[in-house]
């Protein structure tokens, strides 16, 4: 019976004094230092390939080498740099029956080729939207047909075409600059018809841009090549038209809450040194224009090397759920979650399964590559996304933040790792997606 209580008491000291370590490292103070930063209208809303996204990336650079993480195996810095290529139009010329259509009344989308010209016989042909349905859903079945195509738009959509016309292309990668197949999608404003025939005439200057995540690592003792992902993805939407005189969208919770919650959690292994698995933690670029960051680390491992992913996005204000909670995208997918809240017994942390199944969250952040890879991988949150007045817009700052939220679940988040970082426990594995043909 002594032995029995003092084993309990040894346990209760041991639990004590960790809260009060973690609490000495994962402060208010460092926190709100991370967020600040990131969210700052220097980072210029740290939009993929501006000037703003470096400077955040030198950032996490500087608090990844001052928490002591090491670079990626085989890299000598904490950038994971990759390149895109974007096509820049020099040259649009489209003649609808011999009379030439005004550039501001041309939209073109989906091409993949430096230089292009079509018409009637080599191509698709042309199509009009029908005036009477949706602009977007007749956009988005054909912006994935791959097609060489003429669209005529009728005037009734002039607004939103005006908003298309503000639009870049998709940036691509060098094997698709080099397809066989080439496509393009050239949009046709206040036309009805084509009676007779069309000719349409591109080039293009082809820009190779640099994207880069940051990545470090906290090798693993006992089981060093199984790895623990800790991210969220430091990109946002950068400059956009001014609303009630605020035109930088800082993305404070979208995703520096986030971000900082992962340089949280490095600073805090790091000190706690009782990983033996491998812990990598990542900031994500480019998320918001298509996933391209967390696409390209995906494909630098071996997914079955992943254990587990804990991708952090916003978790800067209460979930629906109340205080002290958050939920877990995909929780049925995996036993993840109930590893996660069987380490949080005792506390007044819970976690609970995502709220809004409809929205597919789980296939639209960051940890959606790997969980298709069959890793259970899944995103942390506490956004109420149907409600969130500030979501994508400018006046998600610092000041629309609960800090005392994202201490907690960061806290909980640490907390609740434990068990996987320690290689104790080893969530299931999820179903893989078929590939995409």
């Amino acid at each position: 019976m002594k032995k029995t209580i003092y084993t309990l008491l040894v346990i209760f000291v041991a639990s004590v004094a960790n809260a009060q370590d973690i609490n000495k490292i994962i402060t208010k103070d460092y926190v709100d230092h991370l967020i600040k930063t990131l969210a700052g209208d220097e980072m210029q809303g740290r939009r993929t390939f501006t000037p703003g996204i470096d400077k955040a990336a030198t950032f996490i650079e500087n608090e990844f080498k001052q928490i002591g993480l090491k670079p990626l195996e085989g890299a000598t810095g904490y950038r994971q740099t990759f390149y895109k290529y974007q096509l820049k139009p020099t040259t649009v010329s489209v003649t609808i029956d011999g009379q030439a259509i005004p550039s501001e009344n041309i939209v073109v989308m989906g091409n993949n080729s430096k230089e292009l010209s079509f018409d009637q016989t080599n191509s698709d042909g042309w199509i009009k939207l029908d005036p009477n349905k949706d602009f977007l859903s007749q956009y988005r079945v054909i912006s994935r047909s791959g097609k060489k195509q003429l669209i005529l738009v009728d005037v009734k959509f002039v607004d939103i075409f005006k908003r298309l016309q503000g639009q870049t292309g998709r940036p691509v990668d060098e094997k698709d600059l080099n397809t066989a197949k080439q496509s393009a999608l050239v949009f046709v404003l206040d036309k009805d018809t084509v009676t007779k025939d069309f000719k349409v005439d591109l080039k293009n200057e082809v820009l190779k841009m640099p994207l880069f995540n940051v990545a470090g690592i906290i090798p693993g003792k006992s089981k060093a090549k199984e790895l623990v992902v800790f991210s969220g993805h430091y990109d946002h939407m950068g400059i956009v038209q001014a609303k009630n005189g605020d035109s930088i969208m800082n993305g404070a919770d979208d995703d520096a809450s986030g971000t900082s919650a992962m340089i949280a959690l490095a600073k805090y292994y790091k000190k706690a040194n009782n990983n033996e698995r491998t812990l990598i933690f990542v900031a994500f670029t480019a998320e918001e224009v298509g996933g391209y960051g967390s696409q390209y680390f995906s494909q630098q491992l071996n997914p079955d090397d992943v254990v587990a992913m804990f991708n952090i996005e916003m978790i800067g204000k209460d979930s629906k759920f109340g205080k002290n909670t958050a939920f877990i995208t995909g929780y049925d997918k995996s036993d993840f979650g109930k590893i996660l809240q069987k380490n949080l017994a005792g506390t007044e942390f819970t976690f609970h399964p995502d709220p809004y199944i409809k929205e597919q969250l789980f296939y639209r952040s960051d940890n959606a590559t790997l969980a298709a890879l069959g890793v259970p991988a899944h995103t942390i949150s506490t956004d109420q996304i149907d409600v969130d007045p500030h979501y994508h817009q400018v006046t998600d700052e610092y000041k629309t933040l609960d800090v005392e939220n994202i201490l907690s679940t960061i806290k909980a988040i640490a907390k609740s790792a434990v068990s996987i970082v320690k290689g104790i426990d080893t969530p299931a594995r999820i179903p893989k997606l078929a590939p995409r043909q």
